[in-house]
């Protein structure tokens, strides 16, 4: 059956699964969002005074997924989760014992491995840690109010290299990969157990409302889906990255059922090759990032994306659509976008199926 902000989810459903299994169905993957035509002259709901309440009061972050989902026009493989956001507050290394400073749009953690990385071996998953226990909450929140309406989101708490970097610290780990790289490998590898230990408890909660899994990252899965990354990886050369952390890449890919790894950045363009060899990573997203030209800029990264048969997400303005489709195969791209109006989105998908090409 649909659900209540998208009608045609049993056939996006099926769109997905074809998309993970690298199938060809008649276009691109395309997600585009647009404002509804239908949508109420309403005001958002009044954020709260502070910034923890505002992360936090579940009352207002109802009010807030209910206020942009009704609003919104979900086309193509475009969908509604339901989340609060992420600050940063229900990521590992806040579980395991990081302190974290709020503001209204992000979160950051102070580090506390001060003395040494290998103080990584006395950390543990604690279920009645204050935030863990508030996470638990917050999935139970979502799965109910989001039932029939939109698909729960699992949360956004870190990954491999980056939770290490929070916890010790990113100047600190710069130097411990060039001194002890050996030892850096053992911390991603044992902090990656303590990740999986955490996302199976999530996924238990969210699993049967999200018929499989979102997360931060806008795709969904009929199964145990996460966008792996490592943010960190940005600082560091590419054999560096394949000897210290592909390894921990390998066990959270083998784990997951599907995952696109989130490249972030030029600077982590350059470990392309490295992740293309995972055979458990099904998609890379491309992302220039901030103050850089197009992903289509980067047409040979796509290409080599393509070419070693792995799906590729970019996210593209609704201009460039035809432009990716006339240099990229159809077949595994996903497009992300966004237009003015509900006729636009609609207009660009019947457009994206002339487009697409295998």
């Amino acid at each position: 059956m649909g659900l209540l902000y998208k009608e045609d989810w049993e056939e996006t459903k099926e769109r997905y699964k074809a998309w993970w299994a690298h199938e060809y169905f008649g276009r691109c993957a395309l997600a585009v969002t647009a404002p509804r035509d239908d949508a109420l002259d309403e005001a958002p709901p009044a954020e709260p005074a502070t910034p923890l309440e505002r992360w936090t009061d579940l009352d207002y972050l109802s009010a807030l997924n209910t206020y942009r989902h009704r609003r919104t026009f979900y086309g193509g493989e475009a969908f509604p989760i339901w989340n609060p956001g992420y600050a940063g507050y229900r990521r590992l290394g806040v579980f395991l014992g990081c302190p974290i400073t709020l503001d209204f749009q992000t979160g950051w953690l102070d580090p506390i491995l001060i003395d040494g990385i290998t103080e990584f071996e006395s950390l543990r998953l604690d279920e009645s840690e204050p935030h863990f226990q508030s996470a638990l909450e917050l999935l139970q929140h979502e799965v109910v109010e989001a039932k029939g309406e939109s698909i729960p989101s699992i949360g956004a708490f870190g990954g491999c290299g980056d939770t290490l970097a929070a916890l010790r610290g990113t100047d600190k780990l710069l130097y411990d990969i060039a001194d002890t790289p050996d030892v850096v490998r053992a911390a991603d590898q044992f902090l990656m157990d303590l990740w999986i230990g955490a996302y199976k408890r999530f996924y238990d909660i969210i699993k049967d409302t999200a018929e499989g899994s979102t997360c931060w990252f806008t795709l969904w899965s009929p199964g145990k889906f996460y966008a792996t990354q490592n943010d960190f990886a940005y600082m560091i050369g590419p054999d560096m990255f394949r000897d210290v952390f592909l390894p921990t890449l390998e066990k959270q890919t083998a784990f997951l059922d599907n995952c696109v790894h989130h490249v972030d950045g030029v600077g982590n363009f350059a470990h392309v090759d490295a992740l293309c060899e995972l055979s458990g990573l099904d998609a890379l997203q491309i992302l220039p990032g901030a103050g850089k030209p197009s992903p289509l800029h980067y047409m040979d990264v796509l290409k080599k994306v393509q070419a070693a048969g792995k799906n590729l997400h970019i996210g593209i303005p609704a201009t460039e659509v035809k432009d990716a489709l006339d240099n990229l195969s159809a077949r595994g791209l996903f497009i992300s976008t966004s237009c003015k109006t509900e006729g636009e989105a609609k207009e660009l998908l019947k457009n994206a199926e002339k487009w697409s090409r295998e």
